[in-house]
Parts: structure tokens; sequence; C-alpha cells
């Protein structure tokens, strides 16, 4: 539905985009995720026609964004970060100007209704936008977003400004929305990504550098798997224990987990499955195994690694055997 093709967008010499690529499908949540000035806005404003890429594609639909603006536009719905309203209008007649702008259809007074009542704006469509609380012009926003029932929509930090109840409010909204549209979530809230999208695109100084669903960020991000392992006995005798197990790198006691129990992590190489390995050691030192799962990075961690410049490029020199 949408596609991004070898996108660049330079401001004299400085480079804000560096040929990224990327699709989002129907039906489907992207998030797009990245730090503050990592090129996310350029990215939303060049996707929804406000601003010229240096070089590139953008395809709506199979409309090219530039040979054909009217065509993608109409298929559009953005909310940007900072929504431009009209803040001397009522509510009401903010989104019947937005129905008339965008040229619509629809049954005008249902189709507002819906939308406001979907929001949860009903009860004010007749107050003044400038009367409004910050997160309440951010519904409004939204609400011209939907106007036209748009295919895909472009949400660029959209729960800047709520309160928590709002915000999960409008968690659930968009993950309804995501049913039937496109949705491309831009944020740098990793509980918003984790919570609301089915995959994430990771942008840092202009270049992406994941792409993937959430639970695979962690085996992007780090060239060991990792177990948290709780078990009963003495601390010194089980860290020698699982060391000894084949494929083990390293062992660290993170804390106490009861009476005479631990709390590990255990890291071990990417080509082997050492649970076996490990639970046959515990079990040979009567070292009861109280609990063991899966400890990939937590979001935080992947975010933060993928976000680094330095260490990107080394991981990438590692995959390629060291050269450039």
């Amino acid at each position: 539905m949408v596609e991004v093709k070898n996108l660049t967008k330079a401001y004299g010499d400085v480079k804000a985009l560096k040929g990224i690529s990327f699709s989002a499908h129907e039906g489907e949540i992207l998030g797009f995720l990245g730090p503050n000035g990592a090129g996310k806005t350029t990215t939303m404003n060049i996707i929804t026609g406000y601003l010229s890429a240096t070089s590139g594609t953008v395809t709506i639909d199979g409309f090219d964004i530039l040979d054909n603006p009217k065509e993608a536009r109409s298929r559009i719905g953005y909310l940007p970060e900072l929504p431009p309203l009209y803040l001397d209008m009522t509510v009401e007649k903010y989104l019947r100007f937005i129905y008339e702008l965008k040229k619509v259809k629809l049954s005008r007074d249902e189709h507002l209704r819906e939308i406001m009542e979907l929001v949860k704006i009903f009860d004010i469509k007749d107050r003044i936008i400038r009367n409004l609380s910050k997160g309440y012009r951010q519904r409004v926003g939204f609400a011209g977003a939907l106007v036209g029932n748009p295919p895909v929509l472009i949400l660029d930090e959209p729960t800047v400004g709520l309160d928590p109840r709002q915000i999960i409010e409008m968690r659930s909204l968009i993950r309804s929305l995501g049913k039937k549209h496109t949705v491309i979530f831009s944020s740098h809230v990793l509980s918003e990504v984790s919570a609301i999208c089915d995959r994430v695109v990771v942008i840092s100084n202009g270049e992406i550098t994941a792409d993937s669903n959430v639970t695979e960020l962690s085996s992007i991000t780090e060239d060991v798997n990792r177990l948290s392992l709780t078990v009963e006995g003495t601390a010194s005798v089980i860290t020698d224990a699982l060391a000894a197990v084949d494929g083990v790198v390293k062992v660290r006691r993170e804390a106490a987990a009861g009476e005479n129990a631990h709390r590990f992590t255990v890291e071990y190489r990417k080509d082997r499955d050492v649970r076996r390995g490990v639970f046959r050691a515990m079990a040979k030192g009567d070292f009861p195994i109280l609990e063991m799962k899966d400890a990939g990075k937590t979001l935080e961690e992947s975010f933060l690694f993928l976000t680094d410049s330095t260490k990107v490029e080394r991981t990438k020199k590692t995959r390629k055997g060291g050269k450039d």
C-alpha cells in the first residue's frame, strides 16, 4: 500500500535521509521508531507530499506522490505532531471544513458524527478549538485525518499531550483502525511501539537500521542468545556448572531469588540450543531449576543499540567478516 524506495533528502551538505527504503502493507500497523532528529518527521512529510525528496520515490496504492499527487493524497489521512487546527472554529465546523476541503462523497452529518464518536469528541463538538486542552486538540486533529475514511493513515507522535487514560484509549483506537487501514505510526516512545505495532522500522541518522517485528529486534542486535535461570543451590558451584555447558559463553549471577535460590543470565552461542545441557548439568549437581526462560534484549536495549551508529557499523562489519 505504501512503498518508499531509496529516499534521500539533503539540506545543502547535510543529508537528513540517506537512501531509505521500506514498505507498509494493507491492514498493517508499522511503527517508525527513532530518536529525535533521526529523520522521522522528514520522512512523514515526504510521504504525505508536504515536502519534496532530493531523490527516490514514494507510492501510495500505486500512485506516485509527485507524479500523481491528487490521487496519492486522496488516499492519505495525516496527523502531524502539531495538528494545523483553526482555533477560532468549533470542533464540528472545523471537521465540516475538512470534509469540504477533501471533497468527500460520504453522507456528511452521518460520517462526521461517526468520526467524532470514534475519537470521543462528540460531546465537545460545539466548543471552540482554542478553548480545548492539548489532548483534545490532538483528538480533533486525529478526527480530521479520518475524514473521508482514507485507506492510509500517517500518524506522527499521535499521543503527544494526552493523559494516561487518553493514551490507552488512543492505542485501542489505532489498533482497531489497523484492521481496515494501513497505519504508519511514528514515535520515539518505546512502550507505544510495543503496544500497538505489528512491525517496526528503526531509523537513526537518516538510515534504516532495522526492519522487523518487535520480538525479532533482539536477535538483530546481539550475537548471542540468553536464558534467564532461577536455580536452588550454592551460587558459585552452579555458576561453574553452567559455564562448563557446551555452547555457553558467559554466566552472570543477577540476584538472590529466595532462600538458597539464585537468578542467573546465561549467554550462549546462536548456533547452539543449550537448554538440555543446562538441565543435565543442574540435575547432575542436584540443583533444582525453579524457572528457565528466554531472556532476549528489552526493547529499550535494542533501541539504544540500533540508534548508536558506532555499534551498528561494528555489527555490520562483523557479519561481513570484518570487511567494509
